[in-house]
């Protein structure tokens, strides 16, 4: 049944039997921005949604891994490709569908990589290949461009911020 459970001030899922509150919170996903020289590892995603576009490698977090752990498990997932993380880069939460993003910038170990099973095809382009018009996600094109002027500038600063859906 859905309540407010005493002491709470939102509506929860709860037990009429047992008074057990379910909680739903948002999903974290974690990932990276693999990089090599002045190239970017992007995927091109062959799962729903967005199949067919261009992002970076992400995934949802798994129980008893470190948010750092399953950035690049998924670098290693979805384009066989082996990271070293570097730093937390850009917290964005995206309230309307419950959901965190947290993306860590990477080092690409070698260019030995191919796409995994949620990807088509995986590749390193140079800031003018970024394909801006087939990019997945507006967390990852507001990563890449936080990337790309904080690269021009010799300093990475930590970005957050709300994602949320246009006005109509």
């Amino acid at each position: 049944m859905q309540r407010v459970p005493e002491g709470d001030t939102f509506t929860r899922a709860v037990c009429d039997a047992c008074g057990i509150v379910h909680y739903q919170n948002p999903k974290i996903v974690v990932g990276c921005l693999p990089a090599h020289g002045d190239r970017i590892l992007i995927c091109k995603r062959a799962i729903e949604p967005r199949y067919g576009l261009w992002t970076l490698p992400a995934g949802f977090m798994e129980n008893e891994e470190s948010a750092s752990e399953g950035a690049a498990r998924e670098a290693l997932e979805e384009a066989n490709a082996r990271v070293e993380i570097e730093d937390l880069y850009t917290v964005y939460s995206i309230p309307h569908i419950s959901q965190v993003y947290m993306m860590f910038r990477a080092r690409l170990l070698d260019t030995d990589f191919s796409p995994g099973t949620e990807s088509l095809e995986v590749k390193l382009v140079t800031e003018a290949e970024i394909p801006w018009d087939q990019i997945a996600f507006a967390m990852v094109k507001r990563t890449l461009e936080h990337y790309l002027e904080d690269r021009k500038r010799g300093v990475f600063v930590p970005r957050f911020g709300d994602i949320r859906p246009p006005q109509r």
